[in-house]
Protein backbone atom coordinates (compact mmCIF):
# COMPACT_ATOMS: atom_id res chain seq x y z
CA UNK A 1 0.00 0.00 0.00
CA UNK A 2 1.26 3.47 -0.89
CA UNK A 3 2.04 5.56 2.14
CA UNK A 4 -0.08 8.69 2.43
CA UNK A 5 1.72 11.99 1.81
CA UNK A 6 1.59 15.25 3.74
CA UNK A 7 2.38 18.11 1.38
CA UNK A 8 2.84 21.76 2.37
CA UNK A 9 2.15 24.27 -0.39
CA UNK A 10 3.93 27.55 -0.99
CA UNK A 11 1.63 29.92 -2.88
CA UNK A 12 3.99 32.60 -4.19
CA UNK A 13 3.28 36.20 -5.16
CA UNK A 14 6.03 38.80 -5.66
CA UNK A 15 8.58 36.41 -4.19
CA UNK A 16 6.71 35.91 -0.90
CA UNK A 17 4.56 33.08 0.42
CA UNK A 18 0.94 34.22 0.63
CA UNK A 19 -2.40 32.73 1.58
CA UNK A 20 -6.02 33.75 1.22
CA UNK A 21 -9.57 32.44 1.46
CA UNK A 22 -11.38 31.31 -1.70
CA UNK A 23 -8.30 32.59 -3.61
CA UNK A 24 -8.96 36.14 -2.29
CA UNK A 25 -8.02 38.39 0.66
CA UNK A 26 -4.38 37.48 0.21
CA UNK A 27 -2.05 38.00 3.17
CA UNK A 28 1.68 37.49 3.65
CA UNK A 29 2.70 34.15 5.15
CA UNK A 30 6.49 34.38 5.21
CA UNK A 31 9.72 33.83 3.34
CA UNK A 32 9.41 30.82 1.02
CA UNK A 33 12.98 29.61 1.43
CA UNK A 34 12.73 29.69 5.22
CA UNK A 35 9.40 27.88 5.12
CA UNK A 36 10.79 25.26 2.74
CA UNK A 37 13.70 24.60 5.09
CA UNK A 38 11.30 24.28 8.02
CA UNK A 39 9.01 21.84 6.25
CA UNK A 40 11.99 19.80 5.10
CA UNK A 41 13.23 19.49 8.68
CA UNK A 42 9.74 18.70 10.00
CA UNK A 43 9.33 15.69 7.73
CA UNK A 44 7.13 16.87 4.88
CA UNK A 45 6.84 14.16 2.22
CA UNK A 46 6.82 16.59 -0.68
CA UNK A 47 6.71 20.33 -1.32
CA UNK A 48 4.64 22.23 -3.88
CA UNK A 49 5.48 25.74 -5.14
CA UNK A 50 2.77 27.60 -7.06
CA UNK A 51 3.46 31.01 -8.57
CA UNK A 52 -0.18 32.06 -8.32
CA UNK A 53 -0.08 35.15 -10.55
CA UNK A 54 2.33 34.01 -13.27
CA UNK A 55 -0.42 32.92 -15.67
CA UNK A 56 -2.58 36.01 -15.13
CA UNK A 57 0.43 38.29 -15.49
CA UNK A 58 1.56 36.31 -18.56
CA UNK A 59 5.07 35.72 -17.29
CA UNK A 60 7.33 32.82 -16.41
CA UNK A 61 7.69 31.26 -12.99
CA UNK A 62 10.30 32.80 -10.68
CA UNK A 63 13.24 30.60 -11.67
CA UNK A 64 15.77 32.05 -9.22
CA UNK A 65 13.45 31.46 -6.28
CA UNK A 66 12.79 27.90 -7.46
CA UNK A 67 16.53 27.31 -7.51
CA UNK A 68 16.98 28.73 -4.01
CA UNK A 69 14.24 26.49 -2.60
CA UNK A 70 15.52 23.41 -4.45
CA UNK A 71 18.92 23.94 -2.83
CA UNK A 72 17.48 23.50 0.69
CA UNK A 73 15.10 20.56 0.17
CA UNK A 74 15.78 16.89 -0.50
CA UNK A 75 12.18 15.79 -1.01
CA UNK A 76 10.10 15.73 -4.21
CA UNK A 77 9.58 19.33 -5.28
CA UNK A 78 6.73 20.32 -7.61
CA UNK A 79 6.62 23.75 -9.28
CA UNK A 80 3.74 25.40 -11.12
CA UNK A 81 2.73 28.75 -12.56
CA UNK A 82 3.05 30.24 -16.03
CA UNK A 83 4.11 27.02 -17.77
CA UNK A 84 3.11 27.24 -21.43
CA UNK A 85 5.53 24.98 -23.30
CA UNK A 86 8.08 22.20 -22.85
CA UNK A 87 10.97 24.67 -22.73
CA UNK A 88 9.44 26.15 -19.57
CA UNK A 89 9.47 22.69 -18.03
CA UNK A 90 13.11 22.16 -18.92
CA UNK A 91 14.05 25.47 -17.30
CA UNK A 92 12.27 24.52 -14.07
CA UNK A 93 13.80 21.05 -13.95
CA UNK A 94 17.23 22.56 -14.56
CA UNK A 95 16.50 24.89 -11.62
CA UNK A 96 15.79 21.92 -9.35
CA UNK A 97 12.12 21.00 -9.74
CA UNK A 98 11.30 17.28 -9.73
CA UNK A 99 7.78 17.69 -11.07
CA UNK A 100 5.82 20.48 -12.69
CA UNK A 101 2.22 21.50 -12.18
CA UNK A 102 0.13 22.78 -15.06
CA UNK A 103 -3.39 24.10 -14.74
CA UNK A 104 -4.94 26.60 -17.17
CA UNK A 105 -2.48 25.88 -19.99
CA UNK A 106 -3.22 22.15 -19.80
CA UNK A 107 -6.96 22.77 -19.96
CA UNK A 108 -6.67 25.12 -22.93
CA UNK A 109 -4.18 22.89 -24.75
CA UNK A 110 -4.40 19.26 -23.51
CA UNK A 111 -1.66 18.26 -25.96
CA UNK A 112 0.75 20.07 -23.65
CA UNK A 113 0.24 17.25 -21.13
CA UNK A 114 1.22 14.53 -23.59
CA UNK A 115 4.10 16.62 -24.97
CA UNK A 116 5.61 17.08 -21.52
CA UNK A 117 5.02 13.44 -20.61
CA UNK A 118 6.69 12.27 -23.82
CA UNK A 119 9.86 14.23 -23.07
CA UNK A 120 10.11 14.12 -19.27
CA UNK A 121 7.87 11.20 -18.31
CA UNK A 122 4.36 11.11 -16.88
CA UNK A 123 5.76 11.05 -13.35
CA UNK A 124 6.88 14.64 -13.96
CA UNK A 125 3.42 15.94 -14.90
CA UNK A 126 0.97 17.09 -12.22
CA UNK A 127 -2.28 18.49 -13.60
CA UNK A 128 -3.78 20.93 -11.12
CA UNK A 129 -7.55 21.31 -11.19
CA UNK A 130 -9.23 24.21 -9.41
CA UNK A 131 -12.87 23.27 -9.00
CA UNK A 132 -15.95 25.04 -7.69
CA UNK A 133 -19.39 23.77 -6.70
CA UNK A 134 -22.14 25.83 -8.30
CA UNK A 135 -25.00 24.29 -6.35
CA UNK A 136 -25.45 21.41 -8.78
CA UNK A 137 -22.02 19.99 -9.59
CA UNK A 138 -18.27 20.63 -9.50
CA UNK A 139 -16.82 22.56 -12.46
CA UNK A 140 -13.32 23.54 -13.59
CA UNK A 141 -12.11 27.09 -12.99
CA UNK A 142 -9.07 28.68 -14.68
CA UNK A 143 -6.63 31.55 -14.15
CA UNK A 144 -6.23 31.17 -10.42
CA UNK A 145 -9.96 30.78 -9.85
CA UNK A 146 -10.89 33.85 -11.86
CA UNK A 147 -12.45 32.18 -14.91
CA UNK A 148 -15.25 29.62 -14.50
CA UNK A 149 -15.90 27.03 -17.23
CA UNK A 150 -18.82 24.74 -18.04
CA UNK A 151 -16.62 21.63 -17.93
CA UNK A 152 -17.18 19.24 -15.03
CA UNK A 153 -14.11 18.54 -12.91
CA UNK A 154 -14.60 14.79 -13.10
CA UNK A 155 -14.60 14.79 -16.91
CA UNK A 156 -11.51 16.99 -17.13
CA UNK A 157 -9.65 14.81 -14.61
CA UNK A 158 -10.32 11.72 -16.72
CA UNK A 159 -9.12 13.50 -19.87
CA UNK A 160 -6.00 14.83 -18.15
CA UNK A 161 -5.14 11.39 -16.84
CA UNK A 162 -5.62 9.74 -20.22
CA UNK A 163 -3.48 12.46 -21.84
CA UNK A 164 -0.46 11.57 -19.73
CA UNK A 165 -0.79 13.28 -16.36
CA UNK A 166 1.01 11.32 -13.67
CA UNK A 167 -0.91 12.94 -10.84
CA UNK A 168 -3.93 15.17 -10.17
CA UNK A 169 -3.81 18.07 -7.70
CA UNK A 170 -7.44 18.81 -6.89
CA UNK A 171 -8.25 22.08 -5.13
CA UNK A 172 -11.76 22.95 -3.99
CA UNK A 173 -12.25 26.69 -4.34
CA UNK A 174 -15.29 26.49 -2.06
CA UNK A 175 -13.14 25.01 0.69
CA UNK A 176 -9.91 26.93 0.08
CA UNK A 177 -8.70 28.68 3.23
CA UNK A 178 -11.85 27.87 5.21
CA UNK A 179 -10.28 25.18 7.44
CA UNK A 180 -13.62 23.38 7.35
CA UNK A 181 -12.34 20.11 5.91
CA UNK A 182 -11.53 18.79 2.45
CA UNK A 183 -14.22 18.45 -0.23
CA UNK A 184 -14.67 14.73 0.28
CA UNK A 185 -17.36 14.22 -2.34
CA UNK A 186 -15.52 15.47 -5.43
CA UNK A 187 -12.17 14.18 -4.15
CA UNK A 188 -13.68 10.72 -3.82
CA UNK A 189 -15.33 10.87 -7.22
CA UNK A 190 -12.17 11.91 -9.03
CA UNK A 191 -9.90 9.49 -7.17
CA UNK A 192 -12.31 6.72 -8.18
CA UNK A 193 -12.27 7.48 -11.90
CA UNK A 194 -8.57 8.12 -12.53
CA UNK A 195 -5.75 5.61 -12.32
CA UNK A 196 -3.16 8.12 -11.09
CA UNK A 197 -2.56 9.49 -7.57
CA UNK A 198 -4.78 12.34 -6.40
CA UNK A 199 -3.70 15.09 -3.98
CA UNK A 200 -6.57 16.68 -2.05
CA UNK A 201 -6.28 20.42 -1.49
CA UNK A 202 -8.45 23.10 0.08
CA UNK A 203 -10.02 23.12 3.54
CA UNK A 204 -7.46 21.52 5.86
CA UNK A 205 -7.98 22.79 9.40
CA UNK A 206 -7.17 20.02 11.86
CA UNK A 207 -5.75 16.47 12.00
CA UNK A 208 -9.21 14.91 11.73
CA UNK A 209 -9.64 16.46 8.29
CA UNK A 210 -6.56 14.59 7.05
CA UNK A 211 -7.84 11.37 8.61
CA UNK A 212 -11.18 11.83 6.85
CA UNK A 213 -9.71 12.45 3.41
CA UNK A 214 -7.42 9.42 3.73
CA UNK A 215 -10.15 7.08 4.94
CA UNK A 216 -13.17 8.32 2.99
CA UNK A 217 -11.46 8.85 -0.38
CA UNK A 218 -8.65 7.19 -2.32
CA UNK A 219 -6.51 10.36 -2.23
CA UNK A 220 -2.87 9.45 -1.64
CA UNK A 221 -1.77 12.96 -0.67
CA UNK A 222 -3.21 15.87 1.27
CA UNK A 223 -2.02 19.43 0.81
CA UNK A 224 -2.25 22.28 3.28
CA UNK A 225 -0.87 25.79 3.51
CA UNK A 226 -2.05 28.28 6.14
CA UNK A 227 -2.39 25.77 9.00
CA UNK A 228 1.29 24.93 8.50
CA UNK A 229 2.52 28.45 7.68
CA UNK A 230 1.02 30.01 10.80
CA UNK A 231 1.88 27.15 13.15
CA UNK A 232 -1.70 26.03 13.82
CA UNK A 233 -0.65 22.49 12.94
CA UNK A 234 2.80 20.93 12.78
CA UNK A 235 3.78 18.13 10.45
CA UNK A 236 5.36 15.89 13.16
CA UNK A 237 2.26 16.05 15.38
CA UNK A 238 -0.05 15.52 12.40
CA UNK A 239 1.91 12.49 11.23
CA UNK A 240 1.99 10.99 14.72
CA UNK A 241 -1.78 11.43 14.99
CA UNK A 242 -2.33 9.73 11.63
CA UNK A 243 0.01 6.90 12.56
CA UNK A 244 -1.86 6.41 15.83
CA UNK A 245 -5.06 6.14 13.73
CA UNK A 246 -3.45 3.35 11.67
CA UNK A 247 -2.92 5.47 8.57
CA UNK A 248 0.12 4.33 6.60
CA UNK A 249 2.44 7.32 6.83
CA UNK A 250 6.18 8.04 6.87
CA UNK A 251 7.30 9.13 10.34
Amino acid sequence: MLKKRIIPCLDIRDGRTVKGIHFENIQDAGDPVELAERYMSEGADELIFLDITATVEKRKTLIQLVSQIASVVQIPFTVGGGIQQTDDVRSLIDAGADKISINSAAFLKPKLISDIAAIFGSQCVVVAIDTFFNGEDWYVCLNGGRTPTDVKAEEWAKMASSSGAGEILLTSMNKDGTKSGFALDITSRIADVVSVPVIASGGAGNPEHFFEVFTKTKATGALAASVFHFGELTIPLLKQYLSDQKISIRL
